[in-house]
């Protein structure tokens, strides 16, 4: 619980500094700034550099990527049918299929199940989640936050290609694919520890300082939707695909923790940093922070009656 008092207490922080008139109203915005240009990249560089794949490890680090083929059809479906804005279906496709499964997904499995389900965690957070993150969330945020042109047609595929190759995030993880299994110097790797340790508490302040809760008619619906999706109908999706696998088994009740993780903090700040729906991407992240401290739990004692323990 020591990491949800943090995030609570920097999400507070941010709330109060809201109403504070000694901060400029885009505060948040260069918050979300440094986010993506400092913070991000330093945890790419902290991270992918040392993953270990084995052939037994697919369960946790397939099912990001198969939610993902999941509720991105049902976000664009609903989308049609809900009439949604451009801003409004960009941000709901980068943040609902993207779980907060490091910062609060660590902690949690490890109190859940102990150190022995972090391995676990860790493949699910890095070659699921922060993938997903660098490579699809990073495409996304350049097609929708490039305005149509004449007749509805969204920006070209080289527009598209450019944006993503000048992403901050993205080249990160080009150096990092390349320095796989290579030890930085010590210097080097405690100045990227130091900025990767600065993403959470600088983001969720810009959250707090963003977070309406008095939202505009046009953003309560896709946030009722994104909470119900994310906390949900995403974990319960995975229960029912792992069923079969027994339930009893250390990785799969991980991998089912995991998938009921809240929206991605890295995620939020994406959309709003790239203008998409802002108000709505933050209460997304800071709405489902507060919801998880039940849900998790509930998920959790449901997944030890269900396998007997």
């Amino acid at each position: 619980m020591g990491n949800f008092i943090l995030i609570a207490g920097y999400l507070l922080i941010g709330l109060l500094l809201q109403r504070s008139r000694q901060f400029p109203q885009n505060t948040g915005q260069i918050l979300n700034a440094y986010v993506i240009y400092v913070a991000l990249p330093a945890l790419v560089l902290q991270k992918i550099p040392f993953l270990h794949i084995s052939p037994q490890l697919l369960i946790p680090a397939l099912t990001p990527w198969l939610l993902l083929a999941l509720t991105v059809p049902l976000i664009l479906w609903l989308s049609r049918r809900l009439q949604w804005s451009r801003g409004t279906t960009g941000a709901m496709l980068i943040i609902v299929p993207l779980g907060n499964t490091s910062f609060v997904g660590f902690p949690i499995v490890e109190a859940f199940f102990g150190s022995a389900g972090i391995p676990y965690a860790l493949l699910y957070d890095q070659v699921g989640t922060f993938l997903i993150l660098s490579i699809y969330a990073t495409s996304i945020a350049a097609w929708y936050s490039h305005p149509l042109g004449h007749g509805g047609s969204g920006p070209s595929a080289a527009k598209v290609l450019l944006r993503i190759a000048r992403f901050p995030p993205f080249i990160a993880l080009v150096i990092a694919l390349l320095l796989r299994q290579v030890s930085y110097p010590v210097i080097a790797q405690q100045f990227i520890d130091s900025l990767a340790a600065t993403l959470v508490p600088v983001i969720m302040v810009a959250v707090g300082l963003q977070l309406k809760f008095r939202l505009a008619a046009e953003d309560r619906q896709p946030l009722g939707l994104a909470l119900l999706i994310k906390l949900v109908l995403t974990p319960a999706a995975t229960l029912a695909a792992l069923y079969g696998f027994g339930l009893h088994d250390l990785v799969i009740q991980v991998t089912i923790i995991e998938a009921a993780m809240p929206a991605m903090i890295s995620a939020g700040a994406l959309a709003i940093m790239s203008g998409l729906a802002p108000t709505l991407a933050a209460a997304i992240v800071g709405y489902g922070v507060l919801l998880c401290l039940l849900t998790l739990p509930l998920w959790f004692y449901l997944l030890q009656f269900l396998s007997g323990s």
